[in-house]
Order: C-alpha cells, then sequence, then structure tokens
C-alpha cells in the first residue's frame, strides 16, 4: 500500500487518516531469481572436476615420457577445468521448504528462490537465508494510560509472516526488530485511544468489545509492517488488565455498577408485575379499591418483589383509616 492509499481495517470500514502512520514507499519488490536444477549442475559440477583431473593426470604422464609441450597443455587445461567446475559447484543451494535465499549480484538484488530443493544460480552472487515461516511474537506487559486516563496493563500475541522477502532485506535495517517494534508501538497506539471500560453504551472499549479492537489492531498493524514486506496473519490479547494501584478502587466501581444494573432490572420486572396486577383486580371487579388502597397495595408489592429479604407479613385488624 503506498502513502496515498486508503487504508482499510479487517472488517471493510476505512480507517481515519490520523490512524495510519505514514510508511515510505517501498525502492524495491521480490522477484523470482534465475536458477536450474541443481541436480543437473551438480553432475556437470562433478564430471568437470573428474575430466578436469584425469586431464592433470594424463598431462603429467605425457610430460614424464618426454612430450612435456603436450603434457603442460594437457595439466594447465586440466587445472583450469578443476578449478571451473569446483568454482561453478559453489552456486549450489539447499533451499528447505519454508525458507527463501535472496540473491545478490555486486550488491544488486537480483531476484529469491523459494522453490525448495537443490537450486543453482550464479556463482558470482551472493545468497542469504531469510525464513518464510509463520511466526508468533508476544510483546511484555506493557503499562499506559486508557483514553479515560487509567493506568492499565495489557500484552498482546502477534502472528505474523514474510510476504517480500525484498523487501524484508532491504526496506529495513532488521525485519524482526521493525515488526516487535511497531507492535509494541501499535498496541499502546490503541490503548491511548479507548478506555478500559467505557461509560457510554454506545462507545468502544477494550474489555468490553475485544473483537471490534483486536480487528482495528491488525490492520493498524498491517500498515506499520508493510514496509518490511511482512503480513499479519492474527493478532490477540493475551493479558488486559487495570493497573495494581487501581485494581481495587475499579473492582469496587464494577461491583456498584453490577448492583445498580441489577437493581434497576428488579424495578422494572417489579413495576410491570404490579401494574398487571392492579389491571386484573380493576378489570375483573372483585375487590373495590380507592386512591389510597390503591397506593398501599403498591407500595406492598414493590417491597415484596424488590426487597432483597423475605417479607415479614404483617396482619391488619383494624382498617387503612384509623
Amino acid at each position: 500500500m503506498s502513502v496515498n492509499d486508503t487504508a482499510y481495517d479487517t472488517a471493510g470500514s476505512a480507517l481515519e487518516p490520523g490512524d495510519v502512520p505514514r510508511m515510505p514507499r517501498p525502492d524495491v519488490r521480490e522477484t523470482a531469481a534465475h536458477s536450474i536444477p541443481g541436480g543437473l549442475a551438480l553432475l556437470l559440477g562433478l564430471v568437470g572436476s573428474l575430466l578436469g583431473a584425469g586431464a592433470v593426470v594424463g598431462g603429467g604422464v605425457l610430460a614424464g615420457d618426454g612430450s612435456g609441450g603436450v603434457g603442460a597443455v594437457l595439466i594447465v587445461l586440466g587445472v583450469l577445468l578443476l578449478i571451473g567446475s569446483v568454482f561453478a559447484m559453489s552456486g549450489l543451494n539447499m533451499v528447505a521448504p519454508g525458507e527463501a535465499r535472496v540473491v545478490q549480484l555486486f550488491g544488486r538484488y537480483t531476484g529469491t528462490i523459494r522453490k525448495d530443493g537443490l537450486r543453482w544460480v550464479n556463482p558470482l552472487t551472493t545468497r542469504h537465508k531469510i525464513s518464510t515461516r509463520v511466526r508468533n511474537h508476544e510483546t511484555a506487559v506493557l503499562k499506559v494510560n486508557d483514553a479515560y486516563g487509567n493506568p492499565i496493563e495489557l500484552a498482546a500475541v502477534v502472528v505474523w509472516q514474510v510476504e517480500d522477502t525484498a523487501m524484508a532485506s532491504f526496506a529495513v535495517d532488521d525485519y524482526i526488530e521493525f515488526v516487535s517494534t511497531q507492535t509494541e508501538a501499535a498496541v499502546r497506539h490503541i490503548a491511548i485511544e479507548y478506555p478500559y471500560d467505557a461509560h457510554d453504551e454506545a462507545g468502544l472499549s477494550l474489555r468490553g468489545n475485544a473483537e471490534e479492537i483486536t480487528e482495528k489492531l491488525a490492520a493498524e498493524l498491517t500498515v506499520r509492517v508493510e514496509a518490511a514486506g511482512v503480513t499479519i496473519v492474527e493478532s490477540r490479547f493475551t493479558h488486559l488488565a487495570y493497573a495494581p494501584e487501581i485494581a481495587s478502587a475499579m473492582l469496587q466501581r464494577q461491583q456498584a455498577g453490577a448492583v445498580v444494573a441489577a437493581r434497576k432490572t428488579i424495578v422494572e420486572g417489579a413495576c410491570g408485575m404490579v401494574e398487571d396486577a392492579i389491571t386484573r383486580i380493576t378489570a375483573q371487579d372483585f375487590v373495590e379499591l380507592d386512591e389510597e388502597r390503591r397506593a398501599t397495595m403498591v407500595s406492598n408489592l414493590l417491597v415484596v418483589l424488590c426487597g432483597d429479604r423475605s417479607p415479614q407479613p404483617v396482619m391488619n385488624t383494624g382498617s387503612l383509616y384509623q
């Protein structure tokens, strides 16, 4: 993605421009290196080495028999053929599955060998190995302030893989360290953008909207590490908690919120039950209730339904008006 392209998260929604770090445009992209099967190159190298060794031995025999000129020529040709064969076999490379070889000729990038097995390339080139296997990176437990300024602790694990070996080799100094640093930066940025618990039910929070937050984390990581030719497979938070210095206070706040929510639900249900009871009594007309009796019944029913203890019945032998 170039710096002028629009970034999208994994859910398909466009990221805000301020959320996308501006990474430099890569100068090099991965291409396939020209190579041939190594078995054929190995066979030709061995044949050349045997012929060179045979020419040297034959030249020595001829030189001993008095044919010094012919023998000397054979020795020189044999030595050159032997050196050339050994030098040519230095272009052989063993590529294991999940690995690649980045090929350079006099400092210029010429391509990447991804096909596993024995391959041969120009022996004048330099080749260095780079892993294309899927890797895990787990951050340390980071202490940051969330959107409300509360200190929290969080850690994340990122599953990533090298997609472009040329960019991983030449666009950044050390792609493994680059991924590590950018992962920590993305986790910190996400943590300060959202609260641990949202006061507004419509807002996103780190604890209450884990799926949405991890999608945004993966989207930001994808943009951050793209300059290194790395693709993000998955990212997850592995640790999320308030910092120890405020954990007890926040626990009390959560408990109070749970109690209030439970009481609200109880009151709503009790009001509905009282309304149904009054409606049925009035509809069946088996008891005549004036306003004072109706208010007393509503009060008694709410006490029974909303109380956190079993009610104690009281027998009224008199009248409500005396």
